[in-house]
């Protein structure tokens, strides 16, 4: 009898399954997997000098959660790329900016994704406090006020990216260096516009606002390195910077070279490192 019964329920799950449905839950399951994984993923060309620091500060991180580092390496001859590996980092191929960010988020298997410039420095905890603001604020992608070890800079980003951050975040969201993205907005969005010479941080979070809820970051302290500033001019880097948010409220993203910004054209580390 209660053989018989089996028998009848089993004929009625295989009567009633419907395989789109069981794919759809498969692909689900798999997906929750990956909730709790951070990606981390930085783009490089010849960035033996720096990197090391960074991946120094982010191994010092504490975090509960899963994570993975990847470096999206644009052809580096220097010792990148051993730099790299010695720390575990899964590298890839990459190349300019906005095309390794790109390469480096179809290789994550983390549903959160943290970009970041080899030439950045995470405070202590940092990791954990920005994760848990993210998550507080109910974001799906964010940007970071930053610091300097450098005071001239530190006051310069204070002045001329910090505040008007704040002030923009409702409705002109700013980024530089560093941005946190869920990995379903990115793609939602089409990932970085590889065609943008200079500010595709600018165009992929205001891009990002459109679809998702975007905030600025408080509580985690990251430091950015001088180093384009030392080499380019202080004054020349800030006035493209700004000259790059003019053409993109009037006329899109610079998509030519009118600005000359180039990415590491560095030969040395900078005086004061970080």
């Amino acid at each position: 009898m209660a053989d018989a019964k089996n028998a009848k329920i089993r004929t009625s799950l295989c009567e009633n399954l419907d395989p789109n449905g069981l794919r759809t839950s498969l692909r689900e399951n798999l997906d929750s997997l990956k909730n709790n994984m951070l990606s981390m993923i930085i783009p490089t060309l010849n960035e033996e000098n720096y990197l090391p620091f960074l991946l120094e500060s982010l191994k010092k991180q504490k975090l509960d959660a899963e994570f993975e580092i990847i470096v999206a390496d644009a052809g580096s001859e220097d010792k990148t790329i051993d730099v790299a590996k010695s720390f575990g980092c899964k590298v890839i191929s990459g190349g300019f900016p906005a095309k390794g960010k790109n390469e480096g988020a179809k290789a994550a298997q983390g549903d959160l994704i943290l970009f970041l410039d080899a030439d950045t420095f995470l405070a202590e905890n940092s990791l954990e406090k920005l994760l848990k603001e993210f998550k507080e604020k109910k974001l799906d992608i964010a940007s970071f006020c930053l610091t300097s070890f450098h005071k001239f800079h530190n006051l310069s980003y204070k002045i001329l990216f910090n505040f008007p951050s704040l002030i923009t975040e409702k409705f002109l969201p700013q980024a530089m260096n560093v941005i946190l993205a869920k990995r379903n907005l990115h793609q939602k969005i089409g990932g970085f516009n590889e065609e943008i010479k200079i500010g595709e941080e600018l165009d992929y979070v205001r891009r990002g606002a459109k679809v998702g809820k975007f905030g600025v970051l408080r509580s985690a302290k990251i430091f950015a390195s001088p180093r384009r500033f030392e080499k380019d001019g202080w004054f020349i880097t800030w006035l493209k910077y700004f000259l790059c948010q003019l053409h993109m409220i009037f006329f899109g993203p610079v998509k030519s070279d009118i600005l000359k910004y180039r990415f590491n054209h560095y030969s040395q580390k900078s005086k004061n490192n970080l």
